[in-house]
């Protein structure tokens, strides 16, 4: 089906972005999308000026972040689909058509994969190292590969949108998205996208700390989507610790030391443990007849949303 760009607002969420936006937005009015809306965090440089020099609808945020300005964002948009993307200038407008071609044939979420097609320099090793493991984290815990969850060239039908309980006001709200993508079910298109070197402003992205913070939510926000995931790594490490106390509880005993309260420590770990893994288990069945019911509902009724 034939993209209507009239249905499309492209959605750009800036913080001193001022050597970059005027183009961007300059771009996408050449390529015929007129809806351009920046929601602006409190820019201290002529961001707003120039997006608004250059024809772009400028917002400013009420809180703080970007994740925070995106659910802002989201509430204002009146169009069907939403093509969101990163005020920066590392993602090309050139490929937007790519990006919103799959939800005018059917698809709910379109993500562009920056991992395949990146200019040289885009990434450092330890960005690269950080993507491929949390891409792998994200794989295991939520048992779906997107390729790259940390995209921030997106698409989006607006009602899928509204499916999505988003709460993470930082730059954990790439992975809430494709977590509660996930989660509800949708018809998620991974397409390949360019992704450029950094062209005048400087990365808001600390790689080891935002990383960290990342994992966290990937493994805290299994918790509803795969808790068998979630709780399992809990009770494993209770039962290892237990193991552990158990080792040398036995190695002392054989040389005549006994450790009473050690020994106790060390079954009621491994009871916990195992406890905990058992709860997890049951958790992931409730979960999946809650999924076949959902999915039995919607085949019965197919007005009603997607799982949620």
């Amino acid at each position: 089906m034939k993209i209507n760009k009239d249905e499309v607002t492209v959605f750009i969420p800036t913080l001193n972005e001022s050597p970059t936006i005027g183009g961007l937005v300059r771009e996408f009015r050449e390529l015929g999308y007129n809806h351009i809306f920046v929601m602006d965090g409190h820019s201290t440089d002529a961001t707003v000026a120039i997006a608004e020099k250059e024809g772009a609808m400028v917002r400013i945020q009420a809180g703080k972040g970007k994740g925070d300005a995106m659910m802002e964002g989201f509430e204002m948009v009146e169009t069907p689909y939403i093509l969101l993307l990163d005020g920066d200038g590392t993602y090309a407008p050139a490929d937007a058509d790519l990006m919103l071609t799959p939800l005018f044939n059917g698809f709910d979420h379109v993500i562009g994969n920056r991992l395949i097609h990146a200019e040289e320099g885009a990434f450092s090793r330890l960005n690269l190292l950080g993507n491929y493991l949390l891409n792998h984290l994200f794989k295991f815990a939520h048992s779906r590969d997107l390729q790259d969850i940390l995209s921030g060239y997106r698409a989006f039908k607006k009602t899928t949108i509204h499916q999505m309980h988003l709460t993470e006001t930082g730059f954990e709200i790439e992975t809430e998205v494709s977590v509660e993508a996930v989660r509800n079910n949708h018809r998620i298109k991974v397409v390949p996208v360019t992704y450029r070197k950094r062209p005048g402003t400087d990365t808001k992205l600390n790689p080891l700390h935002d990383g960290y913070k990342i994992a966290v939510t990937i493994y805290r926000l299994a918790k509803m989507n795969n808790p068998i995931f979630y709780f399992g790594i809990i009770g494993a490490i209770m039962a290892i610790i237990g193991f552990l106390t158990g080792i040398v509880v036995v190695v002392e005993w054989l040389n005549g030391i006994t450790h009473l309260p050690l020994a106790v420590l060390t079954v009621l770990l491994i009871m916990v443990g195992v406890e905990i893994f058992m709860f997890g288990v049951l958790s992931d069945m409730i979960l999946a007849y809650h999924r076949e019911m959902m999915d039995e509902i919607q085949r019965i009724n197919p007005e009603i949303p997607h799982r949620e």
